[in-house]
This record gives C-alpha cells, structure tokens and sequence, in this order.
C-alpha cells in the first residue's frame, strides 16, 4: 500500500510542507447486505493507527445555499450542519450526495482529502484543530492518513477555522 502519487501527496510535497504518512488495514466499505453498518473510516483509522480520534478529521462535502464547501470535523464528533451555513453567511446545509462528493474531489467516500481535490472548494477547518500540535486528514484513499500542522492545512487549502462539530 503505498501512498505516493495521490493528488494530497503532491500537493504536500510542492509546497515543502512538513508532515507524515500513516498506512493501515483499511476494512471494505458496507455491502448490500450489510446496510444497518454505516461506515465508520475515520474511527477505524484512528482505532488502526492507535490515535486519538479528536486528532483524526474527516472530510465532509455539503451544499451551503447550493455552493459546495468541504467541511473538515473530527471523527469523534460530527458535522453542525447549521453552525457551517452560518460560517458561509448562508441559510442552509445539507450532505452532498455521494456520487456528487466523488465527482468534485475525484476521492472515493472514505479517502476524500482536503488537499488536492479536483475542483477547489471553500473549505472551514472545525476550530478543534487548533488545540493540536498536528491533526489528521485523509491522504487521499481509504487506508492513508497524512499527519500534519492545521496551521498549514489552513494555508494549503484555504481554509477558515471556526466552530462547525458538534458532539453527542
């Protein structure tokens, strides 16, 4: 399993940012038949690589007022869908669909990255990070993880950091 080459990758190793990469098992999404699990990657990622997982974040990607913006929150808690429209100045969150998060980011569900997504996006990093020396984010597949300042995640991709997770 080896993590060179994702879009994330690249775009950490052009801008000479400072960071690490973390491999693991990843387990299979859900099967047809298994639709009461819904799946947990970025718990099993924090559970795999024996982190704290209000340092593992996951990328989610949400229509605010129908403009696409990735929201990054920790595993442990979840996205505030109201707390993120208010951050844009709009009216209203929603999930972007699956296929439509896929189709933006060119990421899989699981693997989506923050860094190196196809289309840019608006991006707010939860105001949680900032109590880390380091955070983790996807790097770019189910089963990679990339370790590093949120300072500089915030710089990379252009991101506000403000309150949107929630925990409960």
């Amino acid at each position: 399993m080896s993590g060179r080459g994702t879009p994330a990758l690249e775009v950490l190793r052009a801008a000479g940012v400072a960071h690490a990469v973390h491999e693991y098992e990843s387990s299979p999404p859900a099967g047809p038949r298994d639709h009461d699990r819904r799946p947990q990657y970025g718990l099993d990622a924090a559970a795999a690589l024996g982190l704290d997982p209000a340092r593992v974040f996951k990328t989610l990607i949400a229509a605010v007022d129908g403009a696409l913006v990735a929201a990054i929150v920790p595993v442990s808690g979840e996205l505030d869908l109201k707390a993120l429209a208010a951050v844009m100045g709009g009216r209203r969150a929603d999930l972007a669909a699956p296929a439509d998060a896929e189709r933006v980011t060119g990421y899989v569900v699981g693997g989506i990255s923050p860094l190196g997504m196809r289309r840019r996006l608006a991006a707010v990093l939860d105001r949680s990070a900032d109590g880390f020396a380091t955070v983790h984010v996807s790097g770019g597949r189910r089963g990679l993880q990339v370790e590093l300042a949120p300072a500089d995640l915030v710089r990379l991709i252009g991101a506000v950091s403000a309150p949107i997770a929630r925990w409960a």
